[in-house]
């Protein structure tokens, strides 16, 4: 498995400092929180074999489960410790079950400080790798939801901070306070506001690495979904206007494009997609979700794809011309 950088990429090399992990992550969420329920012994071992196959990176979050999903990686995790780069995330208010995106956000520093000694218990470690807050919080600076970072990685309890789903503005002020690692933001062939957005030209301006979520398109862009597909009520897909019989089929471009490129390079649609995301930056690190080995290998492939200039250029073109159908929430 090949390795990138995320964050610090200054020409000095004292600045040198950045995360290195494999260039492909593995979001774990769905893995006890978003799906059909899994067994936790079989995603314990499919976290073995993941190690095993080079990949160094993952991603979950105290909202998965809540706690679950923090619990089984922590787990499955800890033969690997020193070995692996595993990031969480705080930043939802925390109501009778704990935290959930229904209760709101909640950023503050005092509750970014009790989430990260509650993390760093389910996770097994003595130190967050890399630490994201999940969303803005309206109500609390950045420049203070930065500074509790600061102190937690003072303190030796956090080693990285990371934002998600920050815009540009947000991103600045937090860096200004301590340094961001990376972000974390839904990036893919088909939903690419932040090239618009000022938020990808504030990464690289600042050194921070990019972290594409849903690269997949939730799935869609896998190729393996159709008008015929059904969701159980557990997926989140079953309540998401991209997951309709009507944006399935209307979208439909979208795949035939990776199709006609994956024939070319034999490669999947899904390692198209993949392939894609690579090579608009060299400090992009995907995090598709799998929890199946044949998946995880599938996606992993992708990181020897090459498209060339051409291919780029082609999918540039016929994307211009595709309307996604469907908002993404």
């Amino acid at each position: 498995m090949q390795t990138r950088k995320l964050g610090n990429r200054g020409p000095s090399a004292s600045l040198r400092t950045g995360l290195e992990v494999s260039a492909m992550g593995l979001g774990c969420m769905r893995m006890s929180f978003g799906d059909k329920p899994t067994d936790k012994q079989e995603m314990i071992d499919f976290l073995h074999q993941a190690v095993e196959r080079g990949v160094t990176f993952f991603d979950t979050a105290e909202v998965y489960g809540p706690f679950t999903n923090e619990e089984l990686v922590g787990e499955a995790l800890e033969p690997f410790k020193g070995q692996v780069i595993i990031a969480t995330k705080f930043g939802w208010k925390h109501g009778e079950k704990g935290p959930h995106p229904s209760v709101g956000v909640d950023s503050r520093p005092e509750q970014i400080k009790r989430v990260a000694e509650a993390s760093l218990k389910r996770l097994r470690v003595d130190v967050i790798d890399l630490f994201y807050q999940h969303r803005p919080d309206p109500n609390v600076p950045m420049e203070d939801v930065a500074g509790a970072v600061r102190d937690l990685i003072q303190a030796g309890k956090v080693r990285h901070f990371g934002l998600s789903e920050a815009n540009a503005e947000q991103i600045r002020r937090a860096h200004a306070v301590q340094p961001v690692t990376a972000l974390q933001s839904e990036y893919s062939i088909w939903w690419r506001a932040i090239e618009k957005n000022g938020v990808l030209a504030a990464c690289e301006e600042l050194g921070i690495g990019l972290v594409p979520y849903s690269p997949l398109g939730r799935g869609y862009l896998t190729g393996k979904i159709d008008e015929s597909t059904t969701f159980d009520s557990t997926d989140i897909r079953s309540r998401n206007p991209r997951f309709t019989q009507e944006a399935i089929k209307a979208n439909r471009g979208v795949i035939e494009l990776l199709e006609k490129i994956g024939a070319q390079k034999n490669a999947t649609p899904a390692q198209i997609a993949l392939a894609w995301l690579l090579a608009q930056k060299p400090w992009i690190v995907p995090i598709p979700g799998s929890r199946k080995l044949e998946r995880l290998d599938e996606n992993n492939g992708a990181v020897n794809i090459e498209l060339t200039a051409d291919d780029l250029a082609q999918i540039e073109d016929t994307m211009a011309q595709i309307k996604v159908i469907g908002d993404r929430y």
